[in-house]
């Protein structure tokens, strides 16, 4: 069934893949090449509302939906529906339905190390990968949280606070606007200060550590900030959540994954996501290069934070359209 979205050319229908149901948003004619848009958390396929017209007029075939566990999407209970070979097969399954034998993925935090299994796992479906934010750096020697909690012993780390099941959203279906205020700031936005101040994981959860910002990104308006509240109040955040509760079983899962990415890759990050400023460019590019063959282009936006495809969506855009023009 399509129905009226909230961005211009767009359709939504909902598609049976993998054994669940994903709403997706569409647009762009139904015979070009595919190219499926896969998001991070906490956000929603309206995360690429500055793509998918871009994407469209240039002749692609644009699905962008919500990830299991989001939005209109099917919301599986188990923690162990969301390993990271599920995610891939959710977004391999949407070719047949597209009428494509090929795609293109495009994916964004959470969205990106799907889009980077999906190019590990199905490198014969995916003719190329376009990643943000999250690098590919093959897997690591040891179980990811016991790494983590090593190196964070008793400070408050998110990814380890939101592994036991219940807690973390509890705190954020508590108080989702505060939660999406706090993450969505650009880095340099001014904030109130913080409510929690002891760095210990036993002073509370996470709202409330950072501060919340005076004002919304320019990237971001009212209309935009209520209608990533109506989803989240309508689907909660377990789904979400529970991409972070299979850290471990991701790592035991692919131990025989052959981890090199052998079809050409784009990588977009920003210079201040905490996600990789602890890296140079020439060590995301040495890094990356073990375990990306063909990575054709890294591009390092300056001044920007987490959220690059919304908070520099002209740049994003550019380098996007450049690198398909290219494959």
């Amino acid at each position: 069934m399509t129905r009226e979205a909230p961005v211009d050319g767009v359709t939504w229908r909902d598609i049976a893949t993998n054994g669940i149901q994903m709403r997706v948003a569409e647009a762009g004619p139904a015979d070009g090449p595919l190219i499926l848009l896969a998001h991070g958390w906490p956000e929603s396929w309206y995360s690429w509302r500055y793509q998918i017209p871009a994407l469209a007029a240039a002749g692609y075939h644009v699905v962008a939906p919500d990830m299991r566990g989001y939005g209109d999407s099917d919301a599986p209970e188990e923690v162990s529906a969301y390993d990271i070979f599920t995610l891939a097969e959710d977004l391999a399954g949407l070719l047949p339905v597209c009428g494509a034998e090929h795609a293109i993925v495009v994916g964004h935090d959470w969205g990106a190390a799907v889009a980077w299994h999906c190019a590990l796992i199905h490198p014969q479906r995916f003719r190329a990968v376009v990643a943000l934010s999250i690098p590919h750096f093959g897997r690591p020697g040891h179980a990811p949280t016991q790494i983590w909690k090593q190196r964070y012993g008793d400070a408050f780390y998110y990814i380890l606070y939101h592994q036991q099941p219940g807690v973390a959203e509890a705190e954020y279906e508590s108080d989702p606007r505060g939660l999406l205020e706090m993450l969505y700031a650009s880095p340099d936005a001014p904030r109130e200060p913080p409510r929690i101040t002891d760095p210990s994981k036993q002073a509370g959860g996470w709202i409330g550590r950072w501060g919340r910002p005076l004002a919304l990104p320019g990237w971001l308006s009212d209309e935009d900030l209520d209608y990533y509240l109506g989803e989240f109040r309508r689907a909660g955040f377990r789904g979400g959540l529970n991409y972070y509760r299979n850290f471990d079983r991701n790592w035991e899962l692919t131990a025989q994954l052959d981890q090199v990415v052998r079809i050409p890759a784009l990588f977009i990050a920003g210079e201040k996501d905490l996600t990789v400023a602890h890296l140079t460019v020439s060590e995301l590019r040495e890094r990356m290069g073990r375990f990306v063959a063909d990575l054709r282009e890294l591009v390092w936006l300056k001044g920007a934070g987490h959220w690059i495809q919304q908070e520099r969506h002209e740049a994003c855009n550019q380098a996007l359209l450049g690198f398909l023009a290219d494959i």
